[in-house]
């Protein structure tokens, strides 16, 4: 189905004839899409089609790009960080190592849009912090030093972040890098109880196209120029004929 729309339970991110190129490469031509509250959406495609690109620029973290990006029906582009932050959170590659900065400390990070100007938590602000460290079951590890954690603990942190930050719609790049297959099944199914139970519209970007295509609810394909989305069954010849399989 090219450019295709999936709806959940109303629409929170819309692409609309967005076009994306990564320097003189065209990664996307007027690509259109829809996605609602409830959904864990993958995000598909082969190495270097530009699914970091696109995710970025989903995060309002990228701009250069024709076309719009919607979030929550607003233009992305106009939106205040502030108004943005309360809008989406984002989830990068990178692996927070701190030293001496413990896991609280970095969940508590994701407070920042709702504390005042020197960033002091409040009680409902410990209470978020504490529920997002519970829902992903590193509530035992909060005084635990970052550095001391597996790949699969600081995901998890990562993630609790993001949830603390209780924004509609979650964004993450290859959340499942560097996990061991078990832990790799484990982190998606814990991306599919955030939106399910919680109603978040939960987009990742994955090379993991078994796991993708069993647990997700909807697929997102990067098939330079197109963006192919639809069903995970609906899906899987436009993904062999993408991937060569």
């Amino acid at each position: 189905m090219d450019s295709a729309s999936q709806f959940g339970k109303g629409p929170l991110i819309e692409l609309c004839g967005l076009s994306l190129a990564f320097g003189q490469r065209q990664l996307l031509t007027d690509a259109n899409a829809c996605f609602g509250a409830g959904l864990l959406v993958a995000l598909l495609g082969r190495n270097g089609s530009g699914k970091s690109t696109l995710l970025r620029a989903m995060a309002g973290l990228n701009r250069h790009y024709t076309g719009r990006i919607l979030a929550g029906g607003n233009n992305l582009q106009r939106l205040h960080a502030a108004e943005q932050a309360r809008m989406m959170s984002f989830v990068g590659t990178g692996r927070a190592r701190v030293e001496r900065f413990t896991c609280y400390d970095l969940v508590a990070l994701g407070r920042a849009p709702y504390t005042n100007w020197i960033g002091s938590l409040g009680d409902s602000d410990r209470r978020a912090v504490d529920s997002a460290l519970d829902a992903v079951g590193m509530q035992d590890y909060a005084r635990r030093q970052l550095d001391s954690l597996s790949d699969g603990e600081c995901q998890r942190v990562m993630i609790a972040r993001a949830l603390a930050q209780d924004t509609p719609m979650i964004l993450l790049d290859e959340p499942t890098s560097f996990l061991d297959i078990p832990n790799r099944y484990g982190l998606v199914r814990l991306l599919a109880s955030l939106a399910h139970e919680r109603g978040k519209c939960v987009i990742y970007s994955t090379h993991e196209l078994d796991i993708a295509l069993e647990l997700s609810d909807s697929i997102m394909l990067i098939d330079p120029p197109r963006l192919l989305c639809g069903a995970p069954a609906d899906m899987r010849p436009a993904i062999s004929s993408a991937f060569g399989l």
